[in-house]
C-alpha cells in the first residue's frame, strides 16, 4: 500500500467501497473532462485511490446538466463532479437554481487563465494600443470567445472597458462553442481580437498565424507566453480565469470530505499532475476548505457585479 494510501486511512471513518464516479460536464477532451480523466489516472496510478474510478460524461448547460445529476444522487462519496465558472454563473443568472452551497466544493485544483489574441499582421501592436482602441470606441472592436456569453472570457472583457470608463455592453461579440473555433475566426480574420483559454492558443502561437498581446494572470506566464505581459502589469484590474475544482453530492459526510480532501492533495502533488499543469498551461492553485471557501465566495461577487455591468443581470 503506498504512503497516499496509508495517509488517507489515518483518516479511519470512511474509504471508498466501490466504484467511484466522476461526472462531467463537457464531452470527452473537453474543459471539463481533461481534468477529470488525468485526476482519475494519477489516483490510480499512485494507489491513492484503491476502487475502479469512470468518467461519466453529461454536456449541457456550460456543466450545468452534470452539476443537476450530481445532487440528485443524494448523499454519496463515491459521486464528484468537476466544478467549473458555470456553476456559480447558472445560479446567478437563473439557469439553475443552487451552486457549490448545495454540492459542496472538496479542492479546487487549478486556474486557466486566458490569452489576449491578435492576427500576426494586426495593426495593434501591443496591449497599450487595444486599450487605446477600446477606450475610444468599445464598440468598434469585434471580439471571438468561448463558450457563451456572460462567460469568464466575455467578464474579463467588461472588467478592461468598464476600468476605462466605458460602457461594456456595447462589446461586439462573436461566441463559439469551442475555443479552439474562436482562434480560427481571428486566424480568419472574422474577429480582430480573440479572448481564448491560454492552452487553446498554443497551436496558432507556434504556427505564427496569431500573436499575443496580454494574459490574464497575476504573474507572467511560462513558455511561449512570458513576453506577454499581465494586465496587473498594466496597471489593469483584470486578473481572472477559469478555475477547475472538485465537488461532492448534497449531504456528503465530514469523513467522506477529509478522505477526498486528502486524497486530492496527495494527486496534485504527483509528478505526473504538476507535468500535466505544465503542459496545458494551467496555473496551480489547490485550495480546501475555508480558504476555497473565500475564494468561491469572491468569485460568486465579482461575477455578479459583472453580470449586471454588461446587462445580462438585473440590478438588485
Amino acid at each position: 500500500m503506498s504512503a497516499e494510501n496509508t495517509a488517507s486511512n489515518a483518516i479511519g471513518a470512511w474509504r471508498p467501497s466501490r466504484e467511484v464516479e466522476m461526472i462531467v460536464g463537457t464531452p470527452a477532451g473537453g474543459g471539463q473532462d481533461r481534468p477529470a480523466r488525468m485526476l482519475i489516472r494519477i489516483l490510480a496510478d499512485a494507489g491513492i485511490v484503491d476502487v475502479p474510478m469512470k468518467v461519466t460524461n453529461i454536456g449541457g448547460k456550460g456543466g450545468g446538466n452534470a452539476w443537476d445529476a450530481l445532487r440528485a444522487r443524494g448523499a454519496d462519496g463515491h459521486v464528484l463532479s468537476i466544478s467549473a465558472p458555470p456553476l456559480v454563473n447558472n445560479r446567478i443568472l437563473g439557469v439553475s437554481d443552487f451552486d457549490y452551497e448545495v454540492c459542496p466544493p472538496l479542492a479546487n485544483l487549478y486556474t486557466e487563465y486566458l490569452a489576449f489574441i491578435v492576427r500576426t499582421d494586426s495593426p495593434l501592436n501591443d496591449a497599450k494600443a487595444l486599450l487605446a482602441q477600446l477606450k475610444a470606441n468599445p464598440a468598434a472592436l469585434t471580439v471571438a470567445l468561448a463558450t457563451a456569453v456572460g462567460s469568464t472570457n466575455h467578464l474579463a472583457m467588461g472588467k478592461i472597458v468598464q476600468h476605462l470608463g466605458g460602457d461594456p455592453r456595447q462589446l461586439q461579440l462573436r461566441v463559439f462553442e469551442s475555443a479552439l473555433h474562436a482562434v480560427d475566426d481571428v486566424v480568419a480574420g472574422n474577429a480582430p481580437l480573440g479572448v481564448i483559454s491560454a492552452v487553446s492558443t498554443r497551436k496558432a502561437l507556434a504556427e505564427g498565424t496569431v500573436r499575443l498581446l496580454a494574459v490574464s494572470s497575476p504573474e507572467r506566464m511560462a513558455g511561449e507566453f512570458a513576453a506577454a505581459p499581465t494586465w496587473h502589469e498594466l496597471a489593469v484590474p483584470c486578473v481572472m480565469g477559469q478555475w477547475r475544482g472538485v465537488l461532492g453530492t448534497p449531504g456528503i459526510t465530514a469523513a467522506q470530505t477529509a478522505y477526498w480532501q486528502q486524497a486530492l492533495a496527495a494527486a496534485v502533488n504527483q509528478p505526473a499532475w504538476k507535468a500535466e499543469l505544465a503542459a496545458n498551461s494551467w496555473s496551480d492553485q489547490f485550495l480546501t476548505g475555508a480558504p476555497l471557501r473565500a475564494f468561491l465566495d469572491g468569485e460568486r461577487a465579482l461575477t455578479a457585479e459583472l453580470l449586471r455591468v454588461l446587462g445580462l443581470l438585473k440590478a438588485a
